[in-house]
């Protein structure tokens, strides 16, 4: 064992044992001094992408040993790491930002040490989604992370399908290249009125947090390109059973019948299915839709 002390007690570094650790998402001042003194002391760092890792080391003048784990080699780099802790090695995990395993490499590795016994020790620290959420202004107590959402549409569509009546919080990443595709598939499959934030470069010198009903969110994006910039997080208010709701399946009802239908034929049929007034209708597809 290894001691290393600090402002507040003796910190140990033992061997044998994978450290998880997270990294900063953008700003390097958010990394902890726990974190800090692991990655000095352990044996072998591994990294999902070694050159921002490398870069991150020299901000902070730790020199160490490097050893790349990413999605493509994971499965098969495992023993090598596994037999160094069973020799006694002391390994940190660390991705690209963030916490590893929150949709990073690692799960494999974590998943095969406790199967064999080996310790894993996990540190705090930044998180998008976490950091996200906390500043939404969406109720926080009851979440659920869903990852990436799906990148063809159909599959994208399904997905938020399956999660039109989840009560909780939801969080999304997503990729820039598809914020506008997916902010689309919200507005039909879950309705112009669903309050979603936007969330994106947490951290980092551009961050913004904007929140709005998805339709208008949609609308505010495609004002301007650089809002779609980055990295990004959307977190989804859960669904309520109100007047509201009942109104936002009625013009998400309006929304797909449009597709087939006359706006006029698509209006009445709406209006039946869902009971409310055509009139109300209609005004949501004069204002939101632009089809008279």
């Amino acid at each position: 064992m290894i001691n290393l002390m600090n402002q507040y007690n003796n910190y140990v570094i033992s061997t044998a044992i994978l450290y998880v650790v997270p990294t900063p998402i953008g700003n390097y001042g958010d990394i902890t001094q726990r974190a800090l003194d692991t990655l000095k002391t352990v044996h072998l760092i591994a990294s999902e992408d070694t050159r921002r890792t490398g870069i991150l080391l020299k901000h902070f003048a730790i020199e160490a040993s490097l050893f790349s784990l990413h999605d493509h080699n994971e499965k098969q780099k495992i023993d090598q790491l596994i037999k160094k802790l069973q020799h006694g090695h002391s390994i940190a995990l660390v991705s690209d930002a963030g916490t590893p395993l929150i949709n990073d490499p690692g799960y494999n590795l974590v998943r095969r040490c406790c199967v064999l016994g080996i310790r894993v020790i996990p540190l705090p620290g930044a998180c998008a989604a976490i950091t996200a959420l906390s500043a939404s202004g969406i109720a926080s107590d009851r979440f659920c992370y869903e990852g990436f959402l799906p990148s063809k549409t159909k599959s994208r569509k399904n997905k938020l399908l399956s999660l039109l009546e989840e009560s909780r919080t939801i969080i999304f990443y997503e990729s820039t290249h598809r914020l506008i595709d997916s902010l689309r598939d919200i507005v039909e499959v879950m309705g112009y009125e669903r309050y979603v934030v936007l969330a994106r470069e947490m951290t980092k010198i551009w961050e913004n947090i904007h929140g709005a009903p998805v339709g208008v969110l949609l609308d505010w994006v495609l004002e301007d390109h650089m809002r779609c910039r980055g990295e990004i997080v959307l977190i989804i208010e859960g669904h309520k059973t109100t007047n509201s709701t009942i109104l936002v399946e009625a013009f998400r009802t309006f929304t797909l019948l449009k597709k087939e239908l006359p706006v006029s034929k698509a209006v009445v049929l709406a209006s039946k299915i869902s009971g409310v007034q055509k009139n109300i209708i209609y005004k949501h597809a004069l204002k939101n839709i632009g089809d008279k």
